[in-house]
């Protein structure tokens, strides 16, 4: 399988995203049957070999001492592979509409300009992992943020349901109408899944980098896996069945969403996860300095004793 993915270039997918764009562009001009299932296979073969170019470079990187996906090449690929993924979503939502006109060109210039950006050396392991760890935490705490607003959304959703069912919403206690809640619950649903996946990806290029492996059985690695895969199927649901999300189930899925980042919260208090890595060295230079004064005390009694 490794063999048949190491044979897969840039070529190969970028000539994929040029005949979806190719397909988009008779929309123009006539009708062709089988267009759009033509369009969603043609585009999920490209992300296909897309994802493998880049894992065969992830997987060469471990072998030397460059940053694994710490190039210009590397990010470039990495943002139009977004692209692309979001364009299919896109597109299988309202096919109807001609989205791949801004989507298709975008990735492609991505393309290029990773071509163009292949001599630049790319970053060291530190240097990336560095970068990665930051990128990791930025998009996990606006994630976990998210997820605490739609909580809160979804708290006061249910108890300004229940004032207008009671006639006590003219009272001097007022809250947000239902409809801005609930646009407030589903922006905050979308924002959390793409920054937990966001977030999850700079957690495996760091490990990457880190210790060459992703550490699946990390216990905060995996609720975190777990979080995003409750997001994602939330995020279906708000999208696929709009009379749930004008509902209480639509809230309660919230909720539930609260319940899984408690999980990775607890996840990493209590393991090393989200603790410094450089324990080990502070602890030796501790010793080290240590060491030093316990030496520079012993010369300055030998000192002192030949002056007497």
């Amino acid at each position: 399988m490794l063999a048949f993915l190491r044979e897969i270039t840039v070529t190969c997918f970028f000539c994929s995203y040029l005949v979806v764009l190719l397909l988009e562009m008779t929309r123009l001009w006539r009708r062709v049957p089988g267009r759009g299932l033509l369009v969603i296979l043609m585009s999920a073969l490209g992300l296909f070999a897309h994802f493998s170019y880049l894992f065969m470079r992830a997987n060469q990187s471990r072998l030397s001492d460059a940053g694994i996906l710490a190039s210009w090449l590397d990010w470039s690929l990495l943002l139009s592979f977004i692209l692309g993924v979001t364009f299919l979503v896109f597109h299988i939502r309202r096919p109807d509409t001609m989205v791949g006109f801004f989507f298709l060109p975008s990735i492609m210039i991505l393309i290029a300009i990773a071509m163009f950006s292949r001599d630049i050396a790319p970053f060291s392991r530190t240097e990336a992992t560095q970068l990665w760890t930051t990128v990791h935490a930025l998009a996990m705490m606006i994630g976990s943020l998210s997820v605490l607003l739609g909580f809160l959304s979804g708290c006061m959703y249910l108890v300004q349901s229940w004032r207008l069912k009671s006639k006590r919403a003219g009272s001097g206690f007022r809250l947000p109408t239902l409809e801005s809640l609930n646009r407030l619950s589903r922006r905050c649903l979308i924002i959390s899944t793409i920054a937990v996946a966001g977030g999850l990806t700079a957690g495996i290029a760091m490990n990457l980098n880190r210790i060459g492996q992703i550490g699946f059985t990390d216990r905060t690695v995996a609720f975190s896996f777990l979080l995003l895969l409750w997001l994602i199927i939330s995020t279906y649901v708000e999208f696929y069945y709009s009379s749930i999300s004008h509902s209480r189930k639509g809230i309660y899925m919230t909720f539930a969403s609260l319940g899984f980042l408690i999980l990775a919260l607890f996840g990493a208090l209590t393991t090393s996860h989200g603790g410094s890595n450089n324990k080990t060295s502070v602890i030796q230079k501790n010793g080290d300095s240590q060491l030093s004064f316990a030496e520079l005390s012993l010369e300055s009694l030998q000192s002192f004793g030949s002056i007497q």
